[in-house]
C-alpha cells in the first residue's frame, strides 16, 4: 500500500519546512536498531496531542521524537513547555532549528531514554506523550510506573499488541502480568488504533493510542515485589482465569477510592525486563 502522504500543520504559528525536507535535508533515514517509525502525518500528531488532554499548564516530555512531527503539534497546542529527549544525534541537529522557532519552549535532551531521570527534568505538573521506538517501550513503561505517582498522565504509542494487553480484562486472552501491573496504578483508555501506513518507514505491525492516567491511590494496597512475585506464580498462558478474578492483591478490580494521588509503596527501582513477558 502507498504511505499516506505528510498532511499539512492546521494551527503553526510559524513557518516551518515540510517533514519530509527535514528527514532529507539531515539524513535522517530511520534506523532499526533505534526502533524508529517517524510520523509524517500531522493530522495524526494533533489527534494524539488531542488525546493527551490539557497541557498548557504542564511540561510535556517526548521520547525519541525523530524529526519532531509530534513536538510541533505538542508546541502548536500550547504546551507550556517540551522536553525531548532524543538519542540519535542527526534528530538531535533537526530538532535544534525546531527550537529556534518556539524560543524557551523546546528543550532537546541527547541521551538514552532508558537511564533518563525524566522526574528529575522538571517540575510538576509534568507529563508523557509520545510515539515510543518500538524495541524499549515495554521497558520505559515499566519504570515509568515505579514513579507514576510524579506525572499527570501519559499517552504512548504502542504497538497494537501492547496496547491490548495494557487495557485487557480479566478472562481475556491478552490479560497478563503487564495489564495486572499496569491497571493496579493507572486508569487505562486506549484511544485510537493507528495503520501501519502513517509511518516512516511503515512498521510491520499495527499500533494503537493509549492514556495512562495514574489511580488516586492503587486498586489494594501491594508492594511492588510482592505483586511481582504473585503475577510470576500464575499461571503463564493467559485467559485461563475466570472474568472477574485476579491476583490477590487486585481482587475484582474495585474502583479507586477517593484520595489523594499516591505512588506505589516504597521500594528499591527493580529492572524493567521483569515484566516483559507479561
Amino acid at each position: 500500500m502507498p504511505a499516506i502522504p505528510e498532511s499539512p500543520s492546521l494551527s503553526s504559528p510559524v513557518s516551518l519546512p515540510p517533514l519530509r525536507d527535514v528527514i532529507k535535508r539531515f539524513r535522517l533515514g530511520a534506523r532499526r536498531s533505534l526502533g524508529q517509525h517517524f510520523i509524517l502525518d500531522l493530522n495524526l500528531c494533533a489527534r494524539i496531542t488531542r488525546a493527551a488532554g490539557d497541557i498548557l499548564a504542564s511540561t510535556v516530555i517526548e521520547i525519541g521524537p525523530g524529526p519532531g512531527g509530534l513536538t510541533r503539534a505538542l508546541l502548536d497546542a500550547g504546551a507550556a513547555k517540551v522536553i525531548a529527549v532524543e538519542r540519535d544525534e542527526r534528530c538531535v541537529a533537526a530538532l535544534a532549528e525546531l527550537a529556534e522557532a518556539y524560543p524557551e519552549r523546546l528543550e532537546i535532551i541527547e541521551g538514552d531514554a532508558l537511564e533518563a531521570d525524566l522526574v528529575g527534568l522538571t517540575g510538576p505538573p509534568r507529563c508523557i506523550v509520545s510515539n515510543l521506538p518500538y524495541n524499549i517501550a515495554t521497558p520505559l513503561l515499566i519504570g515509568w510506573l515505579q514513579h507514576i505517582g510524579d506525572f499527570e498522565r501519559l499517552t504512548l504509542m504502542f504497538q497494537q499488541e501492547v496496547a491490548a494487553r495494557l487495557a485487557a480484562r480479566p478472562g481475556t486472552r491478552e490479560y497478563g502480568r503487564l495489564s495486572i501491573i499496569t491497571q493496579w496504578l493507572c486508569d487505562v483508555r486506549r484511544e485510537f488504533n493507528v495503520d501501519g501506513r502513517a509511518f516512516t518507514p511503515p512498521p510491520k505491525v499495527a499500533s494503537a493510542v493509549v492514556t495512562l492516567n495514574p489511580r488516586l491511590k492503587p486498586l489494594a494496597p501491594a508492594a511492588w515485589d510482592a505483586l511481582e512475585t504473585v503475577t510470576a506464580a500464575a499461571p503463564a498462558s493467559r485467559g485461563n482465569a475466570r472474568p472477574g478474578t485476579g491476583p490477590p492483591c487486585c481482587p475484582g478490580h474495585p474502583a479507586a477510592p477517593p484520595s489523594r494521588r499516591q505512588a506505589p509503596p516504597s521500594r528499591p527501582c527493580h529492572s524493567p525486563r521483569s515484566f516483559l513477558s507479561g
